[in-house]
């Protein structure tokens, strides 16, 4: 309730703005203020990233080399039975001295379970969790029950169809070393990205989040954890009072309440994650719908602790404010937008000032183009051309899978019972693909 009447205030207040501010001053230019606010911000953080890598090649940063806490890998699983094995074996490879691992089988129904009992007799290290058919839902959950017989001093937390390179740990431990980090997440790659153009536009999506994530950490900010390859410090774990059951993002849920409670999180741009791909619209939609509900929720539901908490850092803060604008642009312009093609037709007003922001719409389409186009460049290593066509179709994607979206979640928070549908993705399509090679490779 409290997030639904937060969010009609929101609504209700910049409606009213916008009407009001309409008749006196032309509102495109606050629309163009924020873009141009927001693009300057952006220019910053990049600047910071630049001087840091700077810096750091004249000076390295010294790796503590007896940092090495033991770190419990938990990997929640729902009928996961095609990729568990697979992801196991690839992370018991893992180069590190000090790490256990727990697979969980969270209320499966196929032969998960049984497949991760087997995987328990086949390595020293691991432990086989299955939860119940009647425990409560939700990977928060899930994790939360870990925690009981859960060994390390850091906690490193995989979806069912990750895999890493030998040294992930290596790179991603040393960064959790400072008292005042809480968590470090490493960077997320699709696996299948050349499966189709669903699985391209993912990964590149993924690859400007880094962009921004590699910002934001430049200058302190507001990093977020993204679920899979993210290690938190127990003792920030325990601070915060472990996952929060009654979130369907428990990433974004605790990237928050760290903030809140003063912890810093670390992003690693040279430590990857794979993961696999949706290959598939209705699917993709149904996870991306939970990740955009999960956000806007969390924002809500935080609101006022943001704005009063004397732990988080004012760089922290202001970071998170300016990430927050890129939620309310799309309902400033649709406001904007409507209400001008209102006074269009009640008060017979000049079709000019519909088509000024029709304009302003396209401008930011173009310059989103541009960011797109410029993190595939710089960590991509994609050619001019290609990258070019690649930010093109990536932009239609937002369009279509985002900007719907924001429209439907604000709806339903507004108007709709809050649910925990968690919008399970399936997993096993590459490890599919490599079979049917193999089974080819054997017929030649």
């Amino acid at each position: 309730m409290k997030e639904r009447i937060l969010l009609f205030i929101i609504i209700l207040g910049l409606s009213i703005l916008i009407y009001v501010y309409q008749s006196y001053i032309n509102t495109l230019w606050g629309l163009i203020l924020i873009c141009i606010g927001l693009f300057l911000y952006a220019l910053t953080a990049n600047l910071a990233y630049k001087i840091k890598k700077r810096v750091l090649k004249k000076r390295p940063d010294v790796v503590n080399e007896a940092y090495k806490p033991f770190v419990t890998v938990m990997i929640p699983a729902h009928n996961e039975e095609n990729v568990i094995s697979h992801t196991v074996a690839n992370i018991e490879q893992m180069d590190y001295p000090n790490f256990e691992v727990i697979v969980i089988d969270d209320r499966s129904d196929d032969n998960t379970a049984v497949v991760m009992k087997n995987l328990e007799q086949e390595y020293n290290n691991l432990k086989a969790f299955i939860r119940p058919k009647d425990a409560f839902p939700g990977k928060s959950a899930v994790l939360n029950d870990a925690m009981q017989f859960a060994k390390g001093e850091a906690i490193l937390v995989f979806d069912a169809d990750a895999t890493v390179e030998h040294d992930f740990l290596k790179k991603l431990v040393p960064l959790l070393e400072p008292e005042d980090v809480g968590a470090v997440q490493a960077r997320k790659i699709i696996r299948n990205k050349d499966y189709n153009l669903l699985t391209r536009c993912q990964n590149n999506e993924y690859t400007l989040d880094a962009q921004i994530q590699i910002s934001r950490d430049s200058v302190k900010g507001a990093v977020e954890l993204r679920g899979n390859g993210e290690l938190i410090k127990r003792k920030a774990l325990e601070d915060i009072g472990g996952w929060n059951n009654y979130t369907i993002t428990d990433d974004l849920d605790m990237s928050t309440r760290l903030h809140i409670k003063g912890w810093d999180i670390r992003f690693s741009m040279d430590t990857v994650v794979y993961e696999e791909g949706i290959a598939y619209i209705l699917p993709l939609y149904r996870q991306r719908r939970r990740w955009l509900e999960g956000t806007i929720r969390r924002y809500l539901e935080y609101f006022v602790d943001v704005l009063t908490s004397k732990e988080m850092s004012l760089r922290a803060s202001l970071d998170m404010t300016i990430y927050i604008l890129q939620f309310i642009i799309p309902g400033w312009f649709l406001l904007e937008f409507f209400i001008r093609m209102f006074k269009w037709i009640v008060k017979d007003a000049s079709p000019n000032i519909v088509y000024s922001s029709l304009i302003v719409g396209a401008a930011i389409g173009i310059g989103f183009l541009f960011s797109i186009r410029y993190a595939l460049r710089r960590y991509d290593n994609v050619p001019r051309i290609s990258a070019l066509v690649q930010s093109f179709q990536t932009t239609v994607y937002f369009f279509l899978i985002w900007f719907p979206l924001v429209l439907y979640i604000s709806f339903k928070i507004l108007f709709l019972k809050k649910d925990m549908k968690w919008g399970k993705t399936a997993h096993g399509l590459v490890q599919e693909e490599e079979a049917n090679i193999n089974k080819q490779l054997e017929k030649v």
